[in-house]
């Protein structure tokens, strides 16, 4: 057999069926829009994400015999009530202790000086002078950069007031009439799509369940890590501890690369202000408990349908995603590896054992046979 021929087989077999037609022209639709018109439907699609969340409380309240219009006033009050809390309690509070880190960022480097002078006076074979000479010449011009970029780069931000009142008006609206109307959305949908479509459908379901599951999963992670890390930052008197905890928190939504680059302030923090003693250790070994925790308790609890992805895979994922679309993208990578799985697992291209295409019709010889 040529390659031509392989060539046309391998096309005729991924290409050849209608419905798998469809579903790559709604793919291709659907990344057309986020690549051209996403930053304009991010309400909507906040609203959406926040819906996929929400929807399971509605449904438990329904079964509840509580009535639907009630449950989902409901749970949207609670919602607002937790993004209010957000901005009246928590974000002063991280913006305050982010002001006083950018103050004292001199004295870190000052004291980061000193640590690692003491440690080079002790181990002079693992410290060279040359690195020590480097460290004293650029450390504090860096870090001292490094606080006016972070303050010129919030400033940056405060004209896109409008577009962030805009968008917390807009969200809990999307948010209320996704759950209002979802039934009708999906029926609409699906009158859309043909009649006979068992890939599509079994591509929808996997997708919807997974991508409820894990918004739904990664905000109460999200959640718990944050408040946990806060609880045992504040019991040891570590300085910036709700800074730390929200980081902590969100370093969550990238897998294996969040946890470890999180690592690094609350490691030196810890060191600049307890120096090598038993409660810098005390506070590593705390925060090193909580992380094995969270990847051997709490996710295996939360994600009960674990997304069983090879970690190179979710990397790969996470870079590519997040390339595309920044945080929504390194947010939903998981779900959206997921459905490409999905995806490649439904598509009709699978051959059976005997060679035969599943999906053909018996050939007259087998049909003679039975």
């Amino acid at each position: 057999m040529s390659i031509v021929d392989i060539v046309r087989d391998w096309s005729n077999r991924v290409f050849g069926h209608a419905e798998g037609l469809v579903l790559l022209g709604l793919i291709t639709i659907g990344l057309a829009i986020l690549l051209t018109v996403g930053f304009y439907l991010a309400p909507v699609i906040a609203g959406l994400v926040v819906a996929f969340a929400l929807h399971g409380i509605v449904k438990k309240l329904t079964a509840w015999r509580v009535p639907r219009l009630v449950a989902i006033v409901g749970v949207l009050v609670l919602f607002i009530g937790a993004v209010i809390a957000l901005f009246i309690v928590i974000l002063p509070l991280v913006w305050a202790q982010l002001q006083n880190l950018v103050t004292q960022l001199p004295q870190v480097a000052t004291a980061l000086q000193v640590i690692v002078a003491e440690f080079a006076s002790d181990y002079p074979q693992l410290v060279p002078d040359a690195f020590l000479d480097s460290l004293s010449v650029t450390a504090q011009a860096q870090l001292t950069n490094l606080g006016g970029q972070i303050v010129q780069q919030i400033v940056q931000q405060l004209p896109n007031l409008v577009w962030i009142l805009i968008f917390v008006l807009l969200v809990p609206i999307s948010l209320f009439f996704f759950l209002k109307d979802h039934q009708q959305m999906v029926d609409y949908l699906r009158a859309l799509l043909p009649k006979n479509r068992p890939l599509l459908d079994e591509v929808g379901r996997e997708t919807i369940a997974q991508m409820g599951s894990y918004v739904r999963g990664k905000l109460l992670e999200i959640f718990i890590v944050g408040c946990v890390c806060y609880v045992v930052f504040s019991l040891f008197g570590l300085q910036f501890a709700a800074l730390l905890s929200l980081l902590v928190g969100l370093s969550v939504i990238i897998p294996f690369v969040g946890a470890a680059v999180v690592t690094v302030p609350v490691v030196i923090v810890a060191l600049v202000q307890f120096g090598w003693t038993w409660d810098f250790f005390f506070v590593v070994l705390a925060y090193s408990i909580i992380q094995v925790l969270d990847g051997n308790v709490l996710v295996p609890l939360l994600f009960t349908k674990a997304n069983d992805l090879h970690p190179v895979v979710i990397i790969v994922a996470v870079l590519v995603f997040g390339g595309l679309w920044g945080i929504w993208g390194v947010f939903f990578a998981i779900p959206l590896a997921t459905f490409i799985r999905a995806v490649i697992n439904a598509w009709p291209t699978k051959i059976s054992a005997d060679g035969d295409d599943p999906e053909s019709p018996p050939s007259s010889e087998s049909a003679s046979a039975q």
